[in-house]
């Protein structure tokens, strides 16, 4: 229990909008969009600058109290949750986007800005900013950073790393450092990259520049059907292989189609066994070229029709479908879990059927909508969470899907981080020497281990092979 004083200094900073301590306010913060797991803080500030941020983490330092950085809590790895970490600072409240410079195709927003509030601020100039995670409309820029967030059309454009400039970092001691910048290349160590998908382990980033990149002329896309996830995943890799790079390449299959197209009524087949939606972007003059191709490949794998949107009306129907497939799921079941591994591109197939032997195994229903062009798998486990048996199965199926994908060549995550869900999977992608070196650069920023505490990197305390779903009784 934090002591009454401490309550009260933060309080003095922050000022009564900026602190939850009510025990029905603070289960709002249990969890993020990983919701297997769940602890409630003692206490949430929520600063509403980037100069109250670092009087907090002062604050904190001088008690050596542990914290935890939380944006609008859509992540899904439990990189939120207060492991032995009493207080969470919440950046929801830095909105502001303090400049932007169209010339030179930047930005300056605070960690709380959402994502797509960016684009709109300066889609009027023909610009916009390239990574769009599907929970665009909610997720914040402080977590985009975080988390190295990607989306739909990373396959093209990149992660959030290749975006991003330069960052304010509030230090756990509460020093504000500025690392990267306005300029495009900096001497010196990459700073920023290492800031960008720490996690929150380094300290607290309260401002970002972003770079913005030139939108496209024109667009195409569509949307490819297929009666099997094999098809569609040959398709896939005949598209990279004859030298096309479309903006994104998605994959819905059969469970994923069903449930969308009950939510959104978007004319998507429901006894399709996966469609691709193929999105081409760039000058005019050249995609009808490129289009012609994409067509000529999904037919030559089986594809049943490819569909082409006639207009925008259209385009943006079928990408509402796709980007809240997520949300559709819930009339599926009460819960469900989403997996994040990466796989080579030509391994699609395989790990599909990793996928599908899982389920079979332990009994579960698993749908698949995924960002195929590059490999970043997300299999949706359904399942009920008052069901403890079935929790224990989703918990050993996620597990072996994710140990599947390092076997097949991948990684345990492309853009949802490590938080406190892939712990017990660093090992088996890095050494001991590995992970120490890794250990030690955090010390650098944070020696004493009090932002964001047993995330990311395995140690003593959650590095086990198995653990059994945290849940910390409401308080």
């Amino acid at each position: 229990m934090l002591p009454s004083r401490l309550r009260e200094r933060l309080r003095g900073l922050v000022g009564d909008a900026g602190i939850v301590d009510r025990r029905e306010a603070l289960l709002v913060y249990e969890c993020d969009g990983y919701t297997l797991e769940r602890a409630v803080p003692d206490l949430v500030v929520l600063p509403a600058t980037p100069e109250e941020v670092a009087a907090v983490l002062r604050v904190l330092a001088e008690e050596r109290i542990a914290f935890v950085p939380r944006g609008a809590g859509t992540g899904l790895s439990g990189g939120t949750l207060p492991v032995e970490a009493p207080v969470m600072v919440c950046t929801s409240r830095l909105q502001k986007i303090e400049s932007i410079d169209l010339a030179n195709r930047r930005v300056v927003a605070q960690a709380g800005v959402v994502n797509l509030w960016v684009t709109r601020a300066v889609a009027a100039a023909g610009l916009l900013y390239a990574p769009d995670p599907s929970s665009q409309t909610a997720c914040t820029i402080g977590g985009n950073v975080a988390e190295n967030s990607g989306g739909p059309h990373t396959l093209k454009y990149g992660v959030t790393t290749n975006h991003v400039l330069g960052v304010e970092l509030v230090l756990p001691s509460g020093e504000v450092v500025s690392l990267g910048g306005a300029v495009e290349e900096r001497v010196g160590y990459d700073l920023t990259g290492l800031v960008v998908g720490a996690e929150g382990t380094f300290g607290l980033v309260t401002r970002a520049t972003l770079r913005l990149t030139r939108a496209p002329e024109a667009h195409r896309t569509f949307l490819a059907v297929f009666d099997s996830v094999e098809d569609a995943s040959e398709a896939v890799s005949d598209i990279i292989a004859g030298g096309i790079v479309p903006a994104a390449l998605e994959m819905m299959d059969g469970l994923i189609l069903r449930a969308v197209e009950d939510a959104f009524h978007a004319g998507l087949p429901v006894d399709a066994g996966a469609v691709l939606l193929v999105e081409l972007d760039g000058p005019a003059a050249g995609l009808d070229p490129q289009a012609a191709q994409v067509v000529a490949l999904c037919t030559r794998r089986r594809a049943r029709e490819v569909r082409v949107a006639a207009d925008e009306a259209e385009r943006a129907l079928l990408w509402k479908a796709r980007k809240r497939a997520f949300g559709a799921v819930g009339r599926l079941a009460p819960n469900y879990c989403t997996q994040d591994g990466v796989v080579p591109r030509t391994r699609v197939p395989d790990i599909l059927r990793a996928i599908s032997a899982a389920a079979e195994r332990h009994r579960l229903r698993i749908g698949n909508v995924f960002h195929a062009g590059d490999g970043n798998i997300h299999p949706i486990i359904l399942f009920d969470e008052r069901d403890e048996d079935e929790v224990r199965r989703v918990l050993a199926a996620g597990r072996e899907i994710l140990e599947a994908c390092i076997a097949l060549g991948g990684s345990v995550t492309g853009e949802h981080g490590i938080g406190v869900e892939k712990i017990a999977q660093m090992p088996l992608l890095f050494s001991p020497s590995d992970l120490l070196a890794m250990t030690s650069l955090r010390a650098v920023f944070d020696p004493e281990g009090r932002s964001n505490p047993h995330k990311l990197l395995p140690d003593a305390k959650v590095c086990v092979e198995s653990r059994a779903p945290r849940r910390q009784a409401a308080m």
